[in-house]
This record gives C-alpha cells, structure tokens and sequence, in this order.
C-alpha cells in the first residue's frame, strides 16, 4: 500500500527533538494534497526520515493522535484522520515548523497581488526599497466554508518573482519561501495582539464591527538578517488561541 510522504526537516538541536519533529509532521499533514495517501509509513521509516530514534518518533506520533490528527491501529498501521484539517489552535512553539503547522490546513484564496508602496508603518523593515510586492489571501475552514483570518505579505520583490501562486492556494508564505523558493531562513519574529475588527476585516471574516479579533506580525528574516517577508494576518478571536512553551532547560 502506497504510503504518505512527509516533508523533510533540518533538526534544531536548541529544541526538543519529539517536538520539532511532531510540528513538521503535522504541518506535513495539514498542507497535503487531497490525493495523498492516509496511511502513515512504520515508525522505524519515519524515524529513518528524520533521522531521530524510534523512542523519539513514536513520542511525536503521541503528540499527533492526542491531536486528532492521526490513528493508530495495532498490525494494520498509522492512519491520517480523513477530516484532520479542521479546527486545530494555532501554536507559537519555537520552530519555524512550528509557524509553518500554524497556517497549514485550510482552504486559501488569493485575493490579489502585485507591486505596492511600502507602508509606512512597515519601512523600517524595507529602508532600502520604495515598492514591494504584495500578496492579500482569505483562508477557510475546508469543512464549513467558514472565514477563519486574513492574510497581507509583503515581500522583497526579487524574492516575489520567483514565487509560484499556485503554491500560496496550497501552503503558507513561509513553507513557500522555505521549501519552493528555497531561501534559508534566519529567524522570525512573531507579535500577536487584541485588535476590533474594522470594516473590511469584519467583511472578509464575516463577524461583527469592532468584535475581537487577534492581529498577527510575524516578520521573517534570511540568515544574513535581512527581512524577506512581513505577514500580518487577522484571526478571528472566537476561533483561534495562541499558546507559548518555553524550554527551561
């Protein structure tokens, strides 16, 4: 039987190993075409992928199935849930797996693109450009069709021309830059705040004026400290929560 195939993943040593590799896992999971098979490869394949011990990859496929998003059944295997795309929190983890797993799973459109000033709000980031090119996506829960945030990238432009669109209909800005454009990301630095609803928000995301929404900044630097790319995305407030785990040791 033809098996799922993950996506592969440089290991952090700074972070737990069952952790990362349970974040890109899942977002493994959560971006996969319809098509791709259900059934997971044996725990010793996967943790021959990731290059971790089995002890490791089965504590990973622990955090999966508490999840929902997988099954495991003696003898026959370990199986994505059909409907694992809906619903999940998003999660501030420490790993751009992480933020990737964050944005993964549902349905997005590409409301527009194209060269824009930069805002003002955001030059600091940009001093040395007047234009970037911008990207406006609408995500939804595949299930009910429901608006669930709203997403603005600016990007540099010379890192925009090489972007596939067809690639931000399937999987987030920052897998996109990652594993399609093929830039080594550096760090990123994420902000999220309470934020009303103003008039065109509240459109997109079908919920009243001024109700609570969570506004995200996550600005994503290359590893020469240079940003590439400043997201920042409206959540509605009575979906998602955001969760922070430090690593104390």
């Amino acid at each position: 039987m033809t098996t799922f195939a993950p996506d592969s993943l440089a290991l952090n040593r700074k972070l737990p190993l069952w952790y990362q590799v349970s974040q890109s896992l899942r977002a493994s999971i959560l971006g996969r075409s319809p098509e791709a098979p259900l059934r997971l490869p044996t725990e010793d394949a996967l943790a021959a992928h990731y290059g971790v011990s089995v002890l490791t990859m089965r504590q990973a496929l622990k955090e999966l199935e508490e999840e929902g998003l997988i099954s495991r059944h003696r003898r026959r295997g370990t199986f994505i849930e059909p409907h694992a795309r809906r619903g999940a929190p998003v999660r501030l983890l420490g790993s751009v797996d992480a933020i990737v797993a964050q944005q993964s799973g549902m349905r997005t459109v590409l409301l527009e693109h194209g060269p824009v000033a930069v805002p003002t709000e955001l030059a600091e980031y940009f001093p040395d450009l007047a234009e970037v090119a911008g990207f406006r996506r609408l995500r939804s829960d595949e299930a009910t069709d429901e608006p669930t945030n709203h997403a603005r990238n600016y990007v540099r432009p010379d890192i925009a021309a090489r972007i596939d669109l067809a690639d931000l209909e399937r999987w987030p800005m920052t897998k996109v830059l990652r594993d399609a454009v093929g830039i080594r990301i550096g760090r990123i630095t994420d902000t999220v705040e309470a934020r009303l609803a103003d008039p065109e928000t509240a459109r997109l995301l079908h919920v009243p004026l001024l109700s609570p929404i969570l506004h995200y900044t996550g600005i994503t630097y290359d590893e020469s400290g240079r940003v590439l790319d400043v997201a920042l995305i409206h959540y509605r407030g009575d979906r998602f929560s955001f969760t922070v785990t430090l690593d104390a040791h």
